[in-house]
């Protein structure tokens, strides 16, 4: 299983007396502190440094000095606004752009869809790293696990070669596709993939500042925003597929069609017992698995056919708790066949909508599409 943090987008300036920064080092303590080695590396998403100016990344890399985790950086159009990125690579030590990493059987594949534009929201992925990306994906379908992919914006968002972008990672299965720039937290499921943006740390238009926890199990792609006042512990039902993120009905994992595995990582220190109820049944423990950090399973019987609520709760020796809820769709009869791609593939209006257990406001309040998107 493949998982990690998303800081959202720092907007690092002294505009603000810095307070994404403090936020940065707030967040930055809470994983250290509470999720350690149970997530693979943090991601930020791009619009790093307000301005794209040395003494903002300088800023930004005393704010992670210490950070036990592994962390990748992508540029975002603020990043690019002194029309190059040379203080971006300089002044975060980022890996050159385009970069493929393979972490835990999957390719995480990093990408700059700014460099190829004019500046500000002028997102193109050009043609040289197109060509380099199509041969990643390609390469992609004889490696263990599924793609994932991070990028500024989603495909909608760019100036051109949007939709065909989005087909190339539903062709490819690219398991999910991370993103910041909306500066609101919103999930979109276009019948191919999934998509996921988080709300801006530094810029804040909706809800409060935290982070979000993602993951990929299997075929299942898991995400849920932790608030960062909110309490420890924090758990994310990892497998199987809530009916919302649903790609591909074919798939068991995806819509159970028998017994099934309920798979769920618990962060937090001292975590004393996971437990797992469907519908109005009996709550079963869940078991730790040995040499996975974090993760807790259990097998259910067959379900019949329809929809199931599915609650995985997290006890601390503390006694504090923690919930997460899924809707499951169990389908015996089923289709044979995979997913089909919607119209207008890799765009806002394939947005989830609201979906407050997981973090999700509905409310689109940010300078992207600020609240006129309608679904």
């Amino acid at each position: 299983m493949l998982c990690w943090s998303h800081v959202g987008d720092l907007h690092a300036s002294d505009e603000d007396e810095w307070d994404s920064l403090r936020l940065l080092s707030r967040i930055a303590q809470e994983i250290d502190g509470n999720m350690g080695r149970a997530t693979d590396f943090a991601f930020l998403p791009g619009d790093n440094a307000n301005n794209g100016e040395p003494s903002q990344y300088r800023r930004i890399r005393e704010a992670l000095e210490g950070f036990g985790r592994p962390w990748f950086a992508i540029p975002g159009d603020h990043d690019f606004e002194p029309k190059s990125l040379a203080n971006f690579y300089a002044g975060l030590n980022a890996q050159n752009l385009p970069l493929s990493v393979s972490i835990k059987g999957h390719r995480c594949i990093f990408l700059d869809i700014v460099s190829s534009g004019s500046g500000g929201p002028d997102f193109r992925l050009g043609a040289v790293q197109t060509d380099w990306l199509k041969d990643q994906l390609s390469q992609s379908e004889s490696d263990p696990e599924r793609p994932v992919v991070f990028m500024h914006a989603f495909p909608g968002d760019l100036a051109e070669g949007g939709e065909a972008l989005a087909k190339l990672f539903a062709e490819h299965q690219v398991a999910s596709i991370d993103t910041g720039h909306t500066h609101y937290n919103e999930l979109l499921n276009d019948g191919g993939a999934i998509y996921s943006a988080t709300r801006s740390t530094g810029q804040i238009e909706e809800g409060p500042p935290g982070f979000s926890v993602h993951a990929i199990d299997g075929s299942v792609a898991s995400w849920r925003f932790k608030p960062l006042d909110s309490p420890w512990p924090f758990v994310l039902i990892t497998s199987p597929a809530d009916r919302r993120l649903i790609v591909d009905r074919a798939l068991d994992d995806q819509s159970p069609k028998g017994p099934f595995a309920v798979h769920a990582k618990a962060f937090g220190e001292d975590i004393e017992q996971v437990t797992l109820s469907i519908d109005d049944q009996p709550t079963i423990v869940m078991s730790a698995v040995a040499g996975a950090l974090g993760l807790w399973a259990a097998t259910v019987g067959r379900l019949e056919d329809g929809r199931h609520s599915l609650v995985v709760s997290a006890t601390a020796l503390t006694g504090a708790t923690d919930r997460d809820r899924i809707e499951v769709e169990v389908m015996s009869r089923g289709p044979s066949t995979g997913g089909t791609l919607k119209p207008r593939p890799g765009d806002h209006v394939h947005t989830l909508g609201a979906w407050p257990e997981r973090g999700l406001l509905g409310s689109q309040l940010g300078p992207n599409k600020n609240g006129t998107i309608k679904w």
